[in-house]
Formats: C-alpha cells, structure tokens, sequence
C-alpha cells in the first residue's frame, strides 16, 4: 500500500477523524479517507455524516503493492462502534497486518489502539497510549502503556481520545514531515506550545 489513508467506519468519532485529516492537509499530507463500504458517505458515532474520498472497492486495488515503506501509514479514528467496525472488518485487518509487516506505519487513537492495534503482532515492548479502559490488550501484547495524549514509537502512532486529536494529528505530521511542519501547523492554530503560543511567522 503506498500513501496515507484514513478509515471511515459507521460509528467512527468525528472530533478524532476531522482534525486528523485537517491537520494533515495544512501541513501539506495528501491524506485520503476511505469508506469500509461501498457507500462513500459514512456516518459517525454523533450523527455527524462524512463523505470519503474513495469507497472500498476503489481502495483495495491500491494495497496490490510491495513496495510499502514507513511513510505509507493507515490511520484508524476511534469512536463505538466505529473502532469496532474497523477491527471486525477481516479484510482491513489483513491488509493492516501485511502493510506493517512490511515496514508500513499504523496510526490510531481512541478505542482503536486496543481493538485495531492489538491485532498487530511484534508489539512487546513499544509505547502506546489509547482512551481509558481499551488498555488492556495492548498491555496482553507486552505494550507500555503511557496515558500521554500522543505516542510516538517507531511505525507506530497512538493518540488518547477526542481531545488529544489534534495532537495525534500533529504527531503524525511530525512523523511524516518533521518537527518544523507540525509547528509551523500548531502555530497557525495558536496552540500553545510547552508554556507559550508559537508566532505564526
């Protein structure tokens, strides 16, 4: 699989989806949303309907690549049932299982870590965070659970839950693009950044 996608289950939270994909997009990531259906317009877990840019059917005949590399990364919003759509979505799964094992990043937040992630193997030892109460398959697997609002680790992106998915989006742009991107980014948001706002020039 080569690019960024994020996936759209019914159910999905919106607060974690939107400004993932928003943050993405200013600091310059052609992130794409992918409905797990053949319906492009998903609805979330609040009522909140969005339209992806690609359906299922369109998605799969992208994963037909070997050439997968840790800047191709899957992103996996949280929200009930919407996470747990996702992990009982087998296809995706197995999708998600060869794009890391070939070196691809995963990214995931909220309830996602422990029913998406958790899916993953080769997991002992790395440091995760995900909502209160989905920790323990991570910590099954040998996960260090931090409670941070974002994690980074290696391939590997995690963020807490609705309120720390700007950060996610951050750290995911950090990731992919450097530290400088996600502060111009924070900057133009006036995010405070450690004890100060950052100039937006």
């Amino acid at each position: 699989m080569i690019g960024v996608y994020l996936f759209l289950a019914e159910g999905f939270e919106e607060i974690e989806a939107i400004a993932t994909v928003d943050i993405l997009r200013r600091g310059g990531v052609k992130v794409q949303t992918v409905s797990v259906t053949d319906d492009p317009v998903v609805k979330g877990a609040h009522g909140i309907s969005l339209k992806a840019d690609i359906v299922w059917k369109d998605f799969l005949p992208l994963t037909d690549h070997t050439a997968t590399d840790p800047m191709d990364v899957m992103i996996f919003p949280g929200g009930l049932p919407g996470a747990q759509n996702l992990a009982e979505n087998e296809v995706l799964m197995d999708i998600m299982k060869k794009h890391w094992a070939q070196g691809g990043a995963v990214a995931a937040i909220c309830a996602a870590p422990g029913l998406v992630v958790s899916q993953l193997p080769d997991l002992d030892e790395m440091n995760v965070t995900c909502y209160d109460g989905f920790e323990d398959s991570l910590r099954e697997k040998g996960c260090n659970f931090t409670g941070d609002p974002a994690v980074v680790d290696g391939n590997l992106i995690t963020g807490r839950g609705p309120g720390c998915a700007i950060e996610f989006g951050l750290a995911i742009l950090s990731y992919l693009m450097g530290d400088e991107y996600s502060e111009a980014v924070r900057a133009g948001l006036l995010l405070p950044y450690g004890d100060q706002i950052l100039p937006a020039d």
